[in-house]
């Protein structure tokens, strides 16, 4: 039996479509862009005059309290923690990974010769004789934000500091380097990029209920999207013991990964509403009040689960309902934004719950809960990362006593 031209032709493409996407289904996945600004690590070829160290400690021999206050943060911590390890090797140990989490070429095992690939995911790697074992553990380090081409960079310039400091206009440019990323993809579909901070931002900008980004001051331009002035508070100290006392800011950089940033960033209520027929009805509301990015932010793993509970006089639970406040991304063939309902800056979230008379009739208490997950739970399942209690946390809880 003979096949027509036309017939052949559809085949071919059919095969030719399956076999394409049946290697999207298997290829390796690049969600992101790797551009200039992280492509590689940063250079500590040069050094400035009187700076002898690149550790935090030699920083602390001046700088004590703010050493104090970077030792507590996960940027201490960007290569030590438990379930980045676990995620990084996971994911296959990728080269790029480093130029955030270990950003200095001192901390870095091996050199960065060149890439195989245009896209920068295939590096050509050498044993770097350089190597610091010590400065590696530090992970985001004082002199990865403040080491820029041989001179050290600060707001207030040098004011009889014994090392030359270079005035930083926009401190913002210097979170940039790691928190903003890109998706611009022929084959990613993403509204917001993974780790879009700053496209949150600015979308949030657009809405009317926002007047402050930081709680310190409105701003207009993208040298001012609130990255300090919320994650670095202001502080009254001198800058090294028995200094001039001036306003600075703190190393703390809270977020995700601190329950208190998280609960002072949120509005959350519970209240009960006018009955209707047999029915009690009840009101949680979540509304994003302190962060100018959408809440959570970060990796796409990040949600809140909101749970509306019917317990019984020995708390059992009657009945349930649960929300999540998530991206929900489709990962292959292609990468597609698919929906997303985490907060909004200022834009309350509404979730109702009605109980009727025969759950009613052996429950004592409602309950409503709020819990931040920094990983999917079928993530940490999926790579192997133990530790279930390190990776939510609780951000509201109320109850509500049914009286009859």
């Amino acid at each position: 039996m003979r096949i027509s031209k036309t017939r052949a032709v559809l085949l071919v493409i059919a095969v030719s479509a399956v076999a394409f996407l049946g290697w999207r289904m298997v290829r390796p996945m690049n969600i992101f862009v790797i551009t200039d600004s992280f492509a590689l690590p940063i250079s500590t070829e040069k050094m400035p005059e009187n700076i002898h160290s690149l550790s935090a400690e030699g920083c602390a021999s001046c700088h004590q309290e703010f050493f104090d206050e970077w030792k507590t943060s996960i940027h201490a911590q960007a290569w030590t923690d438990p379930y980045f390890q676990v995620d990084y090797e996971f994911d296959g140990s990728q080269q790029n990974c480093l130029n955030c989490h270990i950003p200095l070429d001192k901390q870095q095992e091996n050199l960065v010769l060149g890439f195989r690939d245009t896209d920068r995911w295939d590096p050509i790697l050498e044993p770097n004789p350089d190597f610091d074992f010590d400065l590696q553990q530090e992970g985001v380090t004082c002199t990865v934000c403040h080491l820029r081409e041989g001179k050290i960079t600060g707001v207030l310039g040098t004011d009889g500091a014994p090392h030359p400091v270079e005035t930083l206009s926009d401190p913002n440019q210097i979170c940039a380097r790691c928190h903003v990323v890109s998706g611009d993809k022929w084959d990613t579909f993403f509204k917001f990029p993974p780790c879009g901070t700053v496209a949150e931002i600015q979308a949030s900008q657009n809405n009317s209920a926002n007047k402050s980004h930081s709680g310190e001051i409105v701003r207009q331009d993208t040298k001012g999207l609130g990255c300090v002035e919320c994650h670095m508070p202001r502080v009254e100290r001198a800058l090294v013991e028995d200094g001039k006392v001036r306003t600075v800011r703190r190393h703390l950089w809270r977020g995700g990964h601190d329950p208190s940033m998280v609960k002072g960033g949120l509005d959350i209520k519970l209240a009960e509403l006018s009955a209707k027929g047999d029915a009690r009805r009840f009101q949680l509301s979540i509304t994003n009040t302190g962060a100018a990015h959408y809440l959570p932010t970060g990796t796409p793993d990040r949600h809140l689960v909101a749970t509306i509970r019917l317990l019984g006089a020995d708390g059992r639970v009657i009945d349930e309902e649960q929300f999540t406040m998530k991206r929900t991304i489709m990962w292959r063939p292609f990468i597609i934004d698919l929906w997303d309902t985490r907060l909004q800056r200022g834009v309350p979230r509404l979730y109702e719950y009605a109980a009727d008379a025969g759950d009613l009739a052996g429950a004592v208490t409602l309950q409503a809960s709020v819990e931040y997950f920094l990983v999917a739970e079928k993530r940490r399942v999926r790579i192997g990362y133990d530790d279930a209690d390190a990776t939510h946390y609780e951000v509201f809880s109320q109850r509500i006593e049914l009286k009859p």
